[in-house]
């Protein structure tokens, strides 16, 4: 199927988890007033360590239900001969961006890590993740705002497109940032996906081109505010998007549906419609308050619409190596989920905040900075190497 440009200006064609406390054994049935042991802080902390806590202090500020039980954070003890965090001047020292010459180490720590890592699997001769038959329809969801949903959505596609794979985004979102973010005009396009859910137009007739070849996006508008309320009464509501789907799914390799930040009709429909859900997680404690109702929600689809639905990718975002809290939620995450999350975590970075308002994805905006080389890792670790499909 080819899908011709409408005239727009300045568009160019182109494992073993860790195991999760089970409910009700964090605290012993006997002694409800007695938390898990922890280790006892040190006198000296350091500028990044959480004010210390007594034991009643902690029973809720630091645990966060994940479905099936509670994850328990215990504070690490600072190294000794740290200094005290009383001089506010050192703490606001701490918090300086990094100089140029550190970003530049950094990177090539990073490019180290990454061959270190293509050296082993090809010494292995296994991939580092589940081998996924082409196509791929990915939801990206989660229910927490501002953790990069959106920014994953359209890099990664970039990402994949530069690797070769036909991709298509779907904008769900009534704010339109996937769309806007890929140079798409709302005045250059007559459709958008509320036609496609509330008067059933063809998909093939509301796809746009992009100026990344091999990358296609179903454009939003702010008509989609409306769907939750005009959704109620529709006949089978929430498979609309699926058949919508299924009448593209052959021409593209990957197909990414990117949720708004709710848990309504919308994302429903995103999730009957996907194979897979991706879930960014920022590396802050309040973004994993609601990744337990997101995995119950996926779980409720799985089981009465969807049953192939799976949480197959988490991707940390927002990671600032200079926090001990960026460090803590992403081994806990990866303690918890071992074979979800990705080796590849992408940084906080002013370029990857910028892109946006250049309708450009970050591999296009700038090619060489820190961000386009997380999302290409990204990229290759969500592929992981499959074939391009021909014909």
């Amino acid at each position: 199927m080819i899908f011709k440009r409408r005239d727009r200006d300045g568009a160019d064609q182109g494992s073993n988890a860790a195991s999760v406390i089970p409910e009700g054994s964090a605290v012993n049935a006997d002694d409800r007033g007695t938390p898990p042991s922890i280790e006892e802080p040190s006198d000296s902390v350091d500028d990044h360590d959480s004010p210390t806590m007594t034991p009643t202090d902690r029973d809720r500020s630091d645990r966060f239900s994940w479905g099936d039980g509670d994850i328990i954070i215990n504070p690490r003890p600072a190294p000794e001969g740290t200094p005290s965090g009383d001089d506010e001047s050192e703490d606001e020292d701490e918090e300086l961006p990094l100089l140029e010459s550190d970003a530049e180490e950094d990177e090539d720590e990073e490019d180290l890590d990454e061959s270190e890592e293509e050296a082993q699997v090809a010494a292995s001769g296994e991939p580092l993740r589940k081998q996924y038959p082409l196509p791929r329809v990915m939801a990206v969801a989660n229910q927490k705002g501002g953790v990069g949903k959106t920014t994953t959505t359209v890099n990664l596609s970039a990402a994949l497109a530069d690797l070769g794979y036909r991709v298509l985004v779907l904008d769900l979102d009534p704010q339109g940032n996937a769309t806007t973010g890929l140079g798409i005009d709302a005045r250059n396009f007559e459709l958008s996906m509320y036609d496609v859910l509330m008067r059933d137009a063809d998909l093939a007739d509301v796809i746009e081109p992009t100026s990344v070849g091999n990358l296609f996006v179903g454009p939003a508008t702010i008509d989609l505010a409306g769907v939750e309320i005009e959704l109620v009464s529709a006949f089978s509501r929430e498979l609309k998007l699926k058949r919508a789907i299924s009448s593209v799914i052959d021409d593209f390799d990957y197909i990414l549906i990117d949720c708004p930040p709710s848990l309504g009709l919308i994302t429903i429909n995103g999730l009957a419609a996907a194979t897979e859900v991706l879930v960014p997680i920022q590396c802050e404690y309040y973004a994993l308050e609601g990744l337990g109702q997101l995995l119950r929600n996926v779980k409720l689809v799985s089981g009465s619409l969807n049953p192939v639905l799976e949480v197959s990718t988490i991707v940390l975002t927002m990671y600032d190596s200079r926090t001990r809290l960026a460090a803590d939620v992403a081994m806990e995450v990866r303690n918890h989920f071992p074979n979800e999350v990705c080796d590849s975590v992408i940084p906080r970075t002013v370029r990857l905040s910028e892109a946006p308002s250049f309708g450009q994805p970050i591999t296009v905006f700038d090619p060489t900075s820190r961000g386009a080389k997380a999302y290409r890792a990204l990229a290759r670790e969500v592929s992981n190497g499959a074939s391009k499909r021909t014909g």
